[in-house]
C-alpha cells in the first residue's frame, strides 16, 4: 500500500497532496550558487475578511496553523478591529521609518505568574503593549520593488499579486522557505503554479521566522538572517523591508537561527556561528557596539549565573554561565524607572542590540522558546543543550549530549519536555522540570536534522513528535510521560521543581561531580559545576522505538513542521512536500501547567 507518496501510521495513511519545487530559473540560480545552508520552512495562518459566504471550506482553509496560532490570530484580528484598521498597505513610505519615541512592547504571555528576578528592568520584563494601544504600527522603511540595493538582486512577484490578495477571504496558510540565495513566499493548499513572491539575494538566507503577534490581512512581519550576519525585516504584502546589523555592523558571524519573542511586536533573537545570541528591536537603528570578551571586566559585561558574582571575569565557563554584554541603553545599565519627562530622551538614544549574550565558544546551531517565552533552549556544536532564563538573562541548566554536536531542538506545546536530535543519531527527551533525560529514541542511522512536536496528537499524557535525518528517514514517535517519567537509576524520589517557581532550576542538584566535557578556562576544577549535567549512560535511560519509519527521496531532509491537517518536509534542494493526515483529528486539550504540577507532586508522593 505504501509508495513514494504515502506511508501508513497507526491512525491511517498519510499521503502527499502538494509539492513545492524550484522553478527552472531558481534551479539555475541554485546551480550557480551551491547549497551551503539547509532549507528551512515557516508557516503562518492569515485571516482575511469573509467578503462572501462559501458552502464548503477548501483545503487551504483546513490546513491552517496550530491551535494556539489560531487563537493568537483571533486576538490580533480583534485588536485590529478595535483600532479601526488604521494601517493599510498604501501607507506613505515614511510611515515605515523607525519611531524612536514609540515605546517598544517586549514581553511574553502574562498568564504565567511573574517570576521574582534580581533584575526587574531586563529586556523581557516589560509589561505587554498590545497593538490596539498604538495609533500606527511602524512598517519597514524601504520599497523592495524600487530599491537600488545590491543586497537584493531581484524581486519576482506573481502576476496581479495585490488583486489576488484583496480577493482572498477566510483563512489562508502562507508558507515561507529559503533555498540557496533565494527566499520564497507561497500559499499552502492551493497548488499554485508559481509562488506569490521569490526574492534573490547576494547573500545566503540561513534562517527566518514570522511574527504571530502582528500578523493580519494587510501585514506580515518576517525576519530573515543571512550568512553574512545581515538581518532583513520584510513585509511580503507591501513589499517593504528594513535592514539590521547591516554589513555585520554589530556581528559579522553567520546567522544560524532567528526567532520573534512570542507575543512581542518588536523583539527578536538571533543566534550566530560565533556562539552568541543577540537581542534586537526591529524599530531601532544599529548602534555603535563592541561586545566585551571574557577576561575583561567593564561594569556592563559580566557572566550572569544567578549566583554570587565573586569570581573574576577571566574565569567564565560556558558550561556554567552565559556572558552578557549590556549596551549603554540596556534597561539595567540605563537605570531604573525614569520620570515621564526624561523617558523620551532615553528612548531616542535606544539602539540595537538590546542585549548581547555569549553562550558558547562554539557555534549556536538553533534555539527555541518555551511556550510562556520565559525560557529558551539553545543547542550548540559543543554538544550541549542550554536552558536560559530570558527574563534574568541567566543560564539555568546545561545538558551534555551522548556524543557529538546537537543539531535540532523543539519544546513541547505544554512546556514539559524538550527534544533534541544530534550527531549521536539519537532523539533525546529532556524534562527541564526534573532536570534529567527522560528517554532516548533510537531509529536513525545518521545525524538527526530536524525534530518537531505534533500539537494535534499531544494531550499531556501521550506525545507525538516527528524527526528527520541525513539518512533520508522521516520517523514518527509516540511516548507516554506516565510510562517514562521514572529513570532506571534510584532517583525516583528526587523532588520535582516547577520552571515557574524559582529564578533558577539549578538551585537543587543531585550532586554529580563528573564532567563530560572538559571545562575550558577554569583552573583546577575540583568543585562540581552546579548547572552542568553529564550525559547518562545507555543503561540508565529508557528507550523509545519508532512508530513509523519512512524513507523519502534521495536528497537530504532538512526540516519538518506539523500543521493541523498534516506535516511538511523539506530537503536541501528546496523541495517541499505536504503530507495530509488520514482523518480530521480534533486537537486534544492540554492541561494547564498547574494541573501538571499537581500531577507531578502526586507521582512524587506515590
Amino acid at each position: 500500500m505504501e509508495n513514494e507518496s504515502t506511508f501508513v501510521a497507526p491512525e491511517g495513511v498519510y499521503s502527499v497532496t502538494e509539492e513545492h519545487k524550484p522553478t527552472p530559473l531558481a534551479q539555475h540560480t541554485i546551480a550557480a550558487a551551491p547549497i551551503l545552508y539547509p532549507t528551512k520552512i515557516s508557516t503562518v495562518l492569515v485571516r482575511f475578511s469573509a467578503n462572501k459566504a462559501t458552502n464548503s471550506p477548501g483545503l487551504s482553509q483546513l490546513l491552517g496553523g496550530n491551535r494556539e496560532k489560531d487563537f493568537k490570530k483571533e486576538k490580533v484580528v480583534a485588536k485590529d478591529r478595535d483600532d479601526g484598521m488604521s494601517v493599510s498597505s498604501s501607507d506613505d513610505p515614511d510611515d515605515g521609518s523607525p519611531d524612536a519615541s514609540s515605546t517598544p512592547a517586549p514581553d511574553g504571555p502574562t498568564s504565567t505568574p511573574a517570576i521574582p528576578h534580581e533584575q526587574p528592568n531586563a529586556p523581557f520584563s516589560h509589561s505587554p503593549g498590545g497593538l490596539g494601544k498604538r495609533k500606527t504600527v511602524p512598517r519597514p522603511k524601504h520599497n523592495m520593488r524600487t530599491t537600488s540595493s545590491t543586497f537584493i538582486t531581484r524581486l519576482q512577484n506573481a502576476d496581479n499579486l495585490s488583486k489576488a490578495l484583496q480577493s482572498k477571504h477566510g483563512d489562508t496558510t502562507f508558507l515561507f522557505y529559503n533555498s540557496a540565495k533565494t527566499f520564497v513566499w507561497t500559499e499552502a493548499g492551493t497548488k499554485l503554479k508559481e509562488p506569490l513572491a521569490r526574492i534573490y539575494f547576494s547573500a545566503y538566507p540561513t534562517c527566518h521566522d514570522v511574527n504571530l503577534a502582528t500578523v493580519s490581512s494587510d501585514r506580515i512581519d518576517v525576519i530573515i538572517g543571512f550568512h553574512t550576519g545581515d538581518i532583513l525585516w520584510f513585509d511580503p504584502i507591501s513589499s517593504r523591508y528594513g535592514r539590521l546589523n547591516k554589513q555585520g555592523r554589530i556581528c559579522n558571524s553567520a546567522c544560524t537561527a532567528i526567532r520573534w519573542v512570542p507575543d512581542s511586536p518588536n523583539l527578536f533573537l538571533v543566534s550566530h556561528a560565533d556562539g552568541t545570541i543577540i537581542v534586537y528591536d526591529k524599530e531601532r537603528e544599529d548602534g555603535t557596539f563592541i561586545p566585551q570578551e571574557p577576561g575583561t571586566s567593564p561594569p556592563s559585561a559580566f557572566p550572569l549565573d544567578g549566583a554570587s558574582s565573586s569570581s573574576s571575569q577571566g574565569e567564565w565557563n560556558p558550561l556554567d554561565s552565559i556572558f552578557v554584554t549590556m549596551p549603554p541603553w540596556h534597561p539595567v545599565t540605563a537605570g531604573g524607572p525614569t520620570l515621564p519627562g526624561s523617558k523620551s530622551e532615553k528612548e531616542k538614544t535606544a539602539k540595537n542590540p538590546v542585549s548581547h549574550w555569549r553562550v558558547s565558544r562554539r557555534s549556536i546551531v538553533d534555539f527555541v522558546f518555551s511556550p510562556d517565552a520565559k525560557f529558551l533552549a539553545a543547542i550548540s556544536e559543543d554538544g550541549c543543550l542550554r536552558v536560559i532564563d530570558t527574563v534574568a538573562e541567566q543560564l539555568v541548566d546545561c545538558y551534555a549530549s551522548y556524543f557529538g554536536a546537537v543539531t535540532c531542538v523543539a519544546w513541547s506545546p505544554d512546556g514539559r519536555f524538550i527534544l533534541t536530535g544530534g550527531q549521536d543519531d539519537l532523539v533525546t527527551i529532556f524534562s527541564p522540570w526534573e532536570q534529567r533525560v527522560i528517554a532516548r529514541c533510537q531509529g536513525h542511522s545518521s545525524f538527526v536534522s530536524g525534530v518537531s512536536f505534533d500539537d494535534v496528537r499531544c494531550d499531556g499524557r501521550t506525545y507525538r513528535f516527528g524527526s528527520i535525518g541525513e539518512d533520508n528517514k522521516l520517523i514518527l514517535w509516540d511516548f507516554s510521560s506516565g510510562a517514562l517519567h521514572r529513570p532506571k537509576l534510584h532517583i525516583a524520589h528526587h523532588q520535582r521543581m516547577s520552571m515557574t517557581s524559582s529564578i533558577s532550576l539549578a538551585l537543587r542538584r543531585r550532586g554529580e561531580s563528573t564532567v563530560y566535557l572538559p571545562p575550558t578556562g577554569t583552573p583546577g576544577g575540583e568543585s562540581p559545576l552546579p548547572r552542568y549535567h553529564p550525559a547518562p549512560s545507555r543503561n540508565e535511560v529508557a528507550v523509545v522505538q519508532p512508530v513509523v519509519v519512512k524513507h523519502i527521496g534521495n536528497d537530504m531532509l532538512t526540516d519538518i513542521s506539523f500543521l493541523p491537517r498534516g506535516l511538511l518536509t523539506a530537503n536541501k534542494l528546496g523541495h517541499i512536500k505536504f503530507w495530509i493526515r488520514p482523518l480530521a483529528v480534533q486537537p486534544r486539550h492540554l492541561r494547564t501547567q498547574s494541573a501538571y504540577r499537581r500531577a507531578s507532586q502526586t507521582d512524587a508522593i506515590g
